[in-house]
């Protein structure tokens, strides 16, 4: 019976899709029928000579297998969203199997019944039809060619609110049992989560955010289990959404108190939409879900020349003797100008790197790479060396006075001159690394703090900047002040270090960091969500599995190994860089 409605199906269908479809249940076991429901994607519907009785039962349609010089073993359920009211997302799922195709794995698109039911919850049919669904997909593995354990989803705003639901909600029925079939597990194994809608307590009932995610009352919703077989997750999401991004930090948050890997991106000024599929394509590769991950390749091998770069003016930080808060042992404060042989912007990025305050210099990996990098896409790149080791126990002053009074002095120095090197002086950014993430947060939350006293003409100029790129930021959280997060930063009392003051010049910030890395990522996550709070649109990247330092080296394919770009792709959507 099952297989005969199926065929019936596919002669009616008019959608713009060819795959093989089967009905997910059998015609007269379907849970919680509702008359008003079809199954059926937007272009069916729209065509022309739609018959909804002929589109009653969801429904699984599947692509054609990937080649076999490519293919992976491994399974994608893709997922429409469309407010539980209908199955729009054509291009998305059209988009979404040719490129997973393409790189070797089987898709198979996932339609589930709208629109929303009657007196039933606003997902219950979808969820119902989700566990089916997946159930489905397992039991074809072998005969399809793939791991009935490496089957992940992909979705799209309610689709990703159910994709949410089967990757952490498994353990708990949806349906009871109709046949053999149900007998099978429904977990899966990962999900790529675009823009989840619903997520956050004040848009449960299927709204958008109506507080936009925020207050002490807002939580994540209940709905969500979390169990035993909640899997890695990758969330997207736009930064100017309705259906509120902080309900992926909330849920990114509770994966991490479990230990289960996930990644967390999310883009500045983007409505509701799904944004950076490249990002998802690296996850996976990192995971392991499309394969053996390559050979790591060091950052520094990569990037090896100065050909880009046309000259170099080092300069101290300091007058003679006009240094403030002198500490017998630190290094010299210096800065070095790295001009491109051809200019193509007239911004300006100061860079510096980590070193726990203890050391720095501006040769390694967390520096010359990016400088580079940024050279050669036309940009003069200021590196910094400010001082260390951490001030004298004996001087009371905190372990990051000094360096950010050479930071403050730096920034001055580059908007005085920046005019007389045709630059511009209000195009300023600062990149930091580790404890460099840290002095980034603290000049682009705090410039309006003196760090030190006037001594000349040049500190009569402003020392705020237009952006930053915090690269794992340490010692952010209360729960790591001193060193790593003893925490992991996942308690609610792991709050933001109040050297930074978030005060009226604080600016957007693109953050960088391993999911895995002992100063917690939920660092960057505070900083982000604490920007957005204030209006301030910012980036964010986390990276599964990877800890402190991740670009040191990285394996091809994987988000740390393009990490560089994500800095220019931020530059450019901010327009920082024209």
């Amino acid at each position: 019976m099952r297989k005969l409605f199926a065929l019936m199906c596919m002669v009616y269908t008019m959608s713009i899709f060819a795959g093989e479809r089967e009905t997910i249940w059998p015609a007269d076991k379907m849970p919680d029928r509702q008359e008003h429901q079809i199954a059926a994607m937007t272009d069916e519907v729209e065509s022309g000579n739609f018959e909804a009785d002929k589109h009653r039962v969801a429904y699984i349609e599947w692509f054609a297998k990937p080649d076999k010089k490519v293919r992976k073993g491994v399974c994608m359920i893709l997922i429409s969203g469309g407010s539980y009211n209908n199955c729009c997302d054509v291009g998305l799922i059209k988009k979404w199997s040719e490129e997973l195709t393409a790189i070797g794995v089987q898709c198979v698109n996932f339609v589930y019944r709208t629109p929303r039911p009657k007196a039933l919850p606003i997902y219950q049919t979808a969820w119902e039809d989700g566990q089916r669904a997946v159930r489905m997909v397992r039991s074809e593995a072998k005969k399809r060619g793939f791991d009935p354990e490496k089957i992940g989803v992909v979705g799209m705003s309610a689709g990703s609110h159910l994709g949410l639901l089967l990757a952490t909600s498994s353990q708990t029925p949806a349906y009871n049992r109709i046949d053999k079939i149900d007998d099978l597990p429904c977990h899966i194994n990962w999900a790529i989560l675009n823009a989840p809608a619903y997520v956050t307590s004040d848009a449960e009932a299927g709204t958008p955010a109506s507080r936009q995610g925020y207050g002490v009352d807002v939580t994540l919703s209940k709905v969500f289990k979390f169990d035993s077989k909640t899997c890695p997750i990758s969330f997207h999401h736009g930064g100017a959404d309705v259906y509120s991004p902080n309900g992926s930090t909330k849920a990114y948050l509770q994966l991490r108190r479990m230990n289960i890997p996930t990644e967390l991106h999310i883009y500045p000024d983007k409505p509701h939409g799904a944004f950076g599929f490249e990002r998802a394509i690296e996850f996976m590769t990192q995971m392991g879900y499309l394969g053996k991950v390559a050979e790591e390749v060091d950052l520094m091998s990569r990037f090896t020349n100065d050909d880009a770069r046309e000259k170099v003016i080092v300069e101290d930080v300091w007058p003679e003797g006009k240094m403030p808060d002198e500490q017998q042992g630190q290094c010299k404060p210096y800065m070095e100008w790295h001009f491109p042989k051809t200019l193509k912007t007239k911004a300006i990025q100061i860079i510096y790197s980590g070193g726990a305050y203890m050391r720095n210099g501006t040769t390694g990996f967390e520096v010359a790479p990016a400088r580079r990098y940024l050279n050669e896409k036309g940009m003069t790149v200021v590196t910094m060396q400010y001082r260390t080791p951490r001030p004298s126990k004996e001087s009371g002053l905190s372990k990051f006075a000094t360096a950010w009074e050479d930071l403050q002095r730096c920034i001055k120095i580059v908007r005085s001159k920046a005019a007389a090197y045709g630059l511009d002086a209000n195009r300023i950014g600062i990149m930091g690394s580790s404890a460099g993430g840290h002095l980034t947060l603290m000049g682009v939350t705090s410039s309006s703090h003196q760090a030190y006293l006037p001594i000349d003409n040049i500190d009569k100029v402003p020392c705020n900047v237009q952006w930053g790129v915090a690269i794992y930021p340490a010692y952010s959280l209360t729960d790591g002040v001193s060193d790593i997060n003893t925490g992991g930063g996942n308690g609610d009392d792991a709050i933001l270090v109040p050297e930074y003051s978030f005060d009226l010049n604080t600016v957007p910030t693109l953050f960088l960091h391993g999911d895995a890395d002992k100063h917690s990522p939920m660092s960057s996550v505070r900083a982000w969500e604490k920007m957005r709070a204030m209006g301030i649109q910012s980036e964010l990247h986390t990276l599964a599995t990877r800890s402190h330092c991740f670009q040191r080296t990285a394996s091809p394919g994987t988000g740390s190994y393009t990490f560089l770009d994500r800095i220019w792709d931020f530059l450019t959507v901010k327009q920082y860089n024209k």
